[in-house]
Formats: C-alpha cells, sequence, structure tokens
C-alpha cells in the first residue's frame, strides 16, 4: 500500500510537476495558506459534514507534513452554509471578496447552481461536490464525479441487464430531484425495454408519501427508483416498508453514508442499489496508480477513525487535485492558473477512476467511474454487484 505522500507525488508528477519531485520538504514558515470550504455542517445535508471534515483534515495534515503549499502550511477554513443555497450564497461573496483563487464545495444541486452564477470571468474556480450541477465547458466551475446521467445510465443498464424493466419512480421536487427525472427520461429512452409503470413526486419537507407509494404499489413495479437524499430519502423507505412492498430500490450516489445505512436500518429495502465508484472495487482496477490512490483513500481515512463512504468520498479527489494545483503554483496561484491546470489534466488517479478533463469537460470522468453496489444486511456492508458502467458481476 502506497502512502498518501507518495500519491501526491505520483499525482504531482502526472500533472508536470516534476520539479517537486526527489527534494526534501522544506519547513513549513509564514502564515497558513487559506483555502475557503463550503460544508453542511448543519441542516438538510449535513449527514455528509463528519465524513467531509475527516477528508480535509486527513488532506491537510498530509499535505502540511510533505511542505505544505510552497513552504506555507495549508489550513482548510470550513465555513458552514447550512444545506441552504441562500447562506452559501451569502458565504461565497464573502469569499470572493477576498480575491482567492479558489472556492471547494458546496455540497447539492441546489447550492451549487445557487453558487455558480456568483463567478466571474476571472473566477474563482468553485468546486462542488455534485454530480448533479451541469457547469458549462471552459467555466470557472467544476462538478464532482461523472455526470448523473452516466450515473443514470450505469444504473439502468445494471437494472436492464437483471431483467428489472418495469420501473416505478418517486422523485423530490428540488434541484436534485429534477436532475434525476431528467436523466432517468434519457436513460429509459435508451433502454426501449424499461415500461415506466408509474411516476410519483414529493415536496422534500413532506412528512408522509404513503398516498405515493399507495399508487406505486398497485402499479406491480419490478423495482423503484427513489432519487432524493438525506431525511426525504427516509421518508421514502418508511413509506416503502408501510406498503409491504418487496422490490429492488435504486437511489442515487448521495445516499451512501452510514450514518444514514445506522439511522434507518429498520426501513432498509432487503435489496438497496446504488451507483458507487471504483473505490467500492478495488480488485477490479489493475492500474498501479488507480489502486495506489484507492489503497490511500483507505488508509488516510482509517488513520482518522473513519470508515469511508461518499461524504468522503465526494470532497476528496477534488480536494486532491486542487491541491496538486496549488502545489505546481504555490500561494500566488491565480484563479486562471488554476482552471487552466483543471481543465488540461490528463491521467490524474483518483478514488473515482482516472481523470480525463479534456474528455469530459469540468468533471474529469466518464460512464465507466461508475460501480453498482448493494447494501448487504447480514454483513452491513457495501458489496460490488457490477463491473465499471454498471454490467453485473454474476
Amino acid at each position: 500500500m502506497l502512502s498518501f505522500s507518495r500519491l501526491l507525488r505520483r499525482a504531482a508528477f502526472i500533472a508536470a510537476t516534476a520539479g517537486l519531485l526527489g527534494a526534501a520538504p522544506p519547513a513549513l514558515s509564514g502564515d497558513p495558506y487559506d483555502v475557503y470550504v463550503l460544508l453542511p455542517l448543519s441542516g438538510s445535508v449535513s449527514f455528509y459534514a463528519t465524513a467531509q471534515q475527516q477528508t480535509f483534515k486527513a488532506i491537510e495534515d498530509e499535505t502540511n507534513r510533505t511542505g505544505g503549499i510552497g513552504g506555507r502550511p495549508l489550513h482548510f477554513v470550513i465555513q458552514d452554509d447550512q444545506s441552504d443555497p441562500r447562506i452559501d450564497v451569502q458565504l461565497a461573496n464573502g469569499i470572493i471578496a477576498k480575491n482567492v483563487p479558489v472556492i471547494l464545495g458546496p455540497t447539492n444541486t441546489a447550492q451549487c447552481n445557487a453558487v455558480a452564477p456568483l463567478v466571474k470571468a476571472a473566477g474563482p474556480v468553485v468546486y462542488c461536490f455534485t454530480p448533479g450541477a451541469h457547469p458549462p465547458a471552459g467555466s470557472y466551475v467544476f462538478s464532482f464525479g461523472a455526470t448523473t446521467d452516466y450515473v443514470v445510465g450505469a444504473s439502468f443498464h445494471y437494472l436492464a441487464a437483471r431483467g428489472l424493466t418495469r420501473i416505478a419512480t418517486i422523485t423530490s421536487t428540488d434541484a436534485s430531484g429534477q436532475d434525476g427525472d431528467r436523466m432517468i427520461d434519457a436513460s429509459m429512452a435508451n433502454e426501449k425495454q424499461f415500461t415506466l409503470v408509474d411516476r410519483e413526486h414529493f415536496n422534500p419537507t413532506d412528512v408522509s408519501v404513503s398516498a405515493q407509494l399507495t399508487r406505486i404499489r398497485a402499479a406491480n413495479p419490478q423495482a423503484i427508483v427513489a432519487w432524493t437524499t438525506g431525511t426525504p430519502f427516509g421518508t421514502v423507505l418508511r413509506a416503502i416498508q408501510e406498503s409491504g412492498l418487496n422490490v429492488p430500490v435504486l437511489t442515487t450516489n448521495g445516499n451512501y453514508t452510514w450514518a444514514q445505512f445506522q439511522q434507518y436500518k429498520d426501513i432498509l429495502p432487503d435489496e438497496l442499489l446504488i451507483p458507487a465508484g471504483p473505490f467500492n472495487a478495488p480488485e477490479q482496477y489493475k492500474d498501479k496508480a488507480q489502486r495506489a490512490a484507492i489503497d490511500t483513500f483507505y488508509s488516510q481515512l482509517a488513520a482518522q477513525g473513519a470508515k469511508p463512504d461518499w461524504g468522503n468520498n465526494n470532497c476528496w479527489d477534488p480536494t486532491m487535485i486542487v491541491v496538486s494545483a496549488l502545489r505546481k503554483f504555490g500561494p500566488a496561484a491565480t484563479a486562471e492558473q488554476v482552471r487552466s491546470y483543471i481543465a488540461n489534466l490528463q491521467g490524474f488517479a483518483g478514488v473515482n477512476g482516472t481523470y480525463d478533463f479534456k474528455a469530459e469537460p469540468q468533471r474529469g470522468l466518464g460512464y465507466n467511474s461508475v460501480v453498482m453496489v448493494r447494501w448487504d444486511k447480514t454483513k452491513g456492508a457495501l458489496v460490488a454487484v457490477s463491473r465499471a458502467g454498471g454490467a453485473p458481476l454474476h
């Protein structure tokens, strides 16, 4: 297993930062180099926050142990956006006024969409932690992971291969649910064997969706797609259990959190399916740099006492990429330097795949970065059930 330090050096080499290799890390001096982060420490998606903070602590510690940013200690300034897009706008405006080159976060689709219009022609770079945002190519906004159409597409490829073609959907009316609806329609159009037997919607603040589940049950689906996250997902799970309907439930990768699995353990369906990433199936990846990235992810978070989930994952690769850019240009890095660096980055081994931002602008990952996993109740663990792209293992 390669150390985090060696992975940083490998990533730096791939990203043409060879001048940093081989030299002993300089002693840190001067004021901390602040990088501002918008995280949901409270509010509706706060279930991510503990894992996200573990990630930032691990990366900050190891970056500083190996030379910091141009010899200055890296410091992540984490601000609570309360899971509220309006708060994100307020906080982002304050950060932008400091003339920083980059902002990390926010976490969900509505929050990213709220901050994106604030980014002007000269930046700063905003790297969101959601696949549901769709920033235009060439912009200063980047979005984590494969785009939702790839995520949903791989998920539906998996369902089709298993013969689960009579589908009911229930999605929230927020930005994440609306994005899911669009991508579900696109995936069903591509996979002609699917029949949408019922489509339901609900407001994320609703305390019950029993009426929607009554209609879904009457439609006799072979699987349910529940595209919502956090507390609203718990509302859907409870209604599914109360309805007595026992079919596979497919949900967004945003629900891959240990805190939720523990909170909802008594209402989880017998088969819960989630589109995840390569870090869930390291044995499928033979490339040494890819395996090194995944091994480092697990070992460094284990040192923090963490069992990685989507909260760790959604900010790990974006932060590693930004750190590699800042190490290349140093404390005087500009927004344009960081944007150009990321936009032209190829061959960067992350825990979600090998990034190629020229092939996939603003996110770097494609269809083959999606691996389907199933929650195993008996093991209390997620088990990979597909190859990259959604083809079932068996």
